[in-house]
């Protein structure tokens, strides 16, 4: 099963995180510089790289990407509202908000749209995720930052702005598709670069992800995890699947797009909750939790989709 061979190996690099951190292979001294890493280096550099080779001129439907950007949004409000009803604290709160609609596109999703749709889909796929991409971490950098511990009320508001603005994840992003819009090609030795770069991305963050799992944690909090799993797995690609068949999209064009909505929550959840003080511990739960259940809504979506 191809989800199955999709998910497996991640969460083998994660238990080989947690392995080697309670071997002693990774000291607690090496966590903090090695987020750092993969925040402002290796993720950018893999984002940049799969969105600037995709083809923005390719074919797609314009509603599609519409109707899944306005789901991103509505779940976004929908958590955050939640958050606020449960007097979840501030911390947690910005943690808990992006674990409930940041998904992981990057990996999982385009992994499951090559699979499953083969070039053509992957290519769709590429497209509408490199808008996500931007959409998705700009919601997340505003809401950790406005829910973050270290935010004092004097703040200057032109600051925050800069800052979400600057995020790295944003620019890179951004910057990838500029660059694929101008139609022109990285060169050789930059791609190859970036490619290497790239390859550094995942493997690092979800070893960091290993080695940072509280087991007890996520026990005191799991009704919490599950609520924001439910949206990320259930309600996100719930509401994308009713507004597409409402406006009448055929199956190929709206599949890819259904798909990435499906997605579990992001790896990078983690990287950026550390690096923006939210709850990390909260962050490990929630995307390991999804990243589980994936394996049984992914095949549910394409299923119903299917039928």
């Amino acid at each position: 099963m191809t989800i199955a061979t999709t998910i497996i190996p991640i969460f083998a690099i994660i238990i080989l995180g947690w392995f080697a951190r309670w071997k002693g292979f990774i000291p607690s001294e090496f966590l903090d510089p090695a987020n750092r890493l993969v925040y402002y280096l290796a993720i950018p550099a893999m984002i940049f790289h799969a969105i600037s080779k995709a083809s923005l001129k390719a074919r797609f439907d314009i509603k599609v990407l519409f109707i899944t950007l306005i789901s991103v949004l509505v779940v976004f409000a929908v958590a955050w509202g939640v958050g606020l009803v449960s007097r979840i604290r501030p911390r947690e709160l910005g943690t808990f908000i992006q674990s409930s609609f940041h998904g992981n596109l990057g990996y999982i999703g385009l992994a499951v749209a090559y699979y499953s749709l083969g070039n053509e889909g992957f290519v769709r796929a590429g497209i509408i995720a490199g808008f996500i991409m931007i959409l998705q971490n700009f919601l997340a950098v505003v809401v950790l930052q406005f829910n973050s511990a270290n935010t004092s009320v004097p703040e200057n508001k032109l600051s925050v702005v800069m800052r979400i603005l600057g995020n790295p994840v944003i620019l890179s992003a951004i910057g990838g598709i500029v660059f694929s819009l101008t139609g022109l090609r990285v060169p050789l030795v930059i791609d190859r670069s970036l490619n290497i770069l790239s390859g550094l991305a995942l493997p690092m963050a979800l070893l960091v992800i290993g080695a940072s799992l509280s087991f007890e944690l996520m026990q005191l909090r799991i009704l919490r995890v599950l609520c924001s799993s439910f949206m990320k797995l259930f309600l996100l690609p719930g509401l994308g699947f009713t507004l597409y068949r409402i406006f009448g999209l055929a199956l190929q064009d709206y599949l890819p797009g259904l798909i990435l909505l499906a997605s579990p929550t992001a790896t990078i959840t983690y990287v950026m909750a550390k690096e923006m003080n939210g709850d990390t511990a909260f962050a490990v739960a929630a995307l390991s939790t999804s990243t589980i259940l994936s394996a049984v809504t992914f095949s549910l979506w394409l299923h119903i989709a299917a039928g």
